[in-house]
């Protein structure tokens, strides 16, 4: 099925043959049209479907003919969860509105820089503004933005937003919205606390599901090799020396780790970088460039960078420490393999985590050998039992099984005090 026949102007067909498009995606094929409708939309699908090009093609139809107001106001909204996806998700937006004949102008907002020339960014307006919520909300303290004319709402990755503790900014910011808005949710999973927030703001919406199939499922090798903890970092350097990989993405349980694994693997000549919430905005973008550009060789995650980073053509991915759920796993392997290319994801497991990675494999209805790699053969022997480990997690390599503890974020939020790292 072509652009042509989803009711997209000539302008974004024109736009999405330059952006090599070839053919939309099922979301695309699915969101397109309902939004164009004016229809609410409560969409999933897996990661690296499309989800950005098909509410992005639809909000820009919809501005193409909309009247340029002076200032500007914003007509569209879009949330995102992290700095990262904020710009990536602005940066589409602004390809796309190359083609249209009206100017479209999109502000992109996000915390850990200075507000201040964002603010005066959005001195003459804006017509879509892409935004973390802790920064949108200071900006309207600041009055330099107002809610009133939106009539499109998009929560992108919104099961991502409510886990990192954004309910509270969602409330205040949907309080200055006006009540007759489109809203479109969309997200590569939709838990229990996204399906209340969506019926309750949702009206008749338009439910779009696009099921992995096998013959569209990303082609990524999925390998586990045993390794004690402390042999870790050794068959690491081993692996990215024997094969040869220009960049590989590793993930870790925590931010000191990233830092810790990234400093011995630069000690060993291998250029790498951490990447995590506790580093400057600045840091975050040098590094994350650098990376995509291939001027860095390992980047060391924590499992901020596992959701809507598009690093086009990276070879492998690491858990080097594991996920703390299966949902968490799918997000991380999904940097790899995309756009129609291959990828590889290797999971280190020890004995005292290999209940806790079974029961990942039981939820994501995959099998993987545990492989022993020649002179990293694993000697030390589970220190709780399998059954243990698969409901309480491992302080030695899981990061703990997701929800059973507090971040340090949740409990600043709860005492009142306004963490915002993303």
């Amino acid at each position: 099925m072509p652009f042509t026949s989803l009711g997209l102007s000539p302008a974004l067909v024109r736009a999405v043959a330059r952006q090599a498009y070839l053919e939309p995606t099922a979301i695309q094929v699915q969101a397109i049209p309902a939004i164009l409708q004016g229809r609410d939309v409560l969409a999933t699908a897996q990661t690296g479907s499309g989800k950005t090009a098909a509410f992005a093609l639809a909000l820009l139809q919809q501005l193409e003919t909309a009247p340029i107001d002076s200032p500007r106001r914003p007509l569209a909204l879009v949330l995102v969860p992290t700095r990262e996806l904020c710009a990536q998700v602005g940066q589409e937006i602004s390809g796309l509105a190359k083609s249209l004949q009206r100017a479209v102008k999109t502000a992109v907002v996000y915390g850990g820089v200075s507000i201040n020339p964002q603010m005066l960014a959005l001195r003459g307006g804006a017509d879509v503004v892409v935004a973390t919520p802790g920064r949108l909300i200071d900006l309207l303290g600041h009055n330099a933005l107002t809610l009133q004319y939106i009539n499109a709402l998009v929560l992108d990755e919104a099961d991502r937003m409510l886990d990192l503790g954004f309910a509270e900014e969602l409330e205040k910011i949907l309080a200055q919205l006006p009540r007759d808005r489109q809203n479109l949710f969309l997200s590569a999973t939709f838990p229990a606390s996204v399906q209340a927030l969506a019926e309750r703001l949702l009206r008749n919406p338009t439910r779009i599901a696009i099921a992995v199939e096998p013959q569209t499922a990303p082609a990524i090798t999925q390998r586990a090799l045993a390794v004690d903890p402390s042999r870790r970092t050794q068959l690491l350097r081993h692996l990215i020396e024997q094969n040869g990989w220009s960049r590989v993405l590793v993930f870790v349980a925590t931010q000191h780790a990233a830092e810790m694994l990234a400093g011995k693997l630069r000690k060993a000549q291998i250029g790498a970088e951490p990447f995590h919430g506790a580093l400057t905005q600045g840091k975050r973008t040098q590094v994350l460039a650098d990376f995509k550009a291939s001027r860095l060789r390992v980047m060391v995650a924590t499992d901020m960078a596992a959701r809507g980073l598009d690093i086009a053509q990276l070879p492998v991915v690491v858990n080097f420490d594991l996920p703390r759920s299966a949902t968490d796993y799918t997000h991380r392997i999904g940097r790899t393999g995309r756009a129609g290319e291959s990828g590889t994801a290797l999971s280190f497991v020890s004995a005292d985590t290999e209940g806790h990675f079974r029961l990942i494999e039981k939820r994501q209805r995959i099998q993987a050998i545990l492989e022993q790699i020649p002179g990293f053969e694993p000697v030390e022997a589970a220190t709780q039992p399998a059954a243990a480990q698969e409901t309480a997690g491992s302080d030695r390599g899981t990061g703990g099984i997701k929800g059973k503890r507090r971040s340090k974020k949740d409990k600043l939020r709860a005492a009142g005090l306004g963490f915002d790292p993303l």
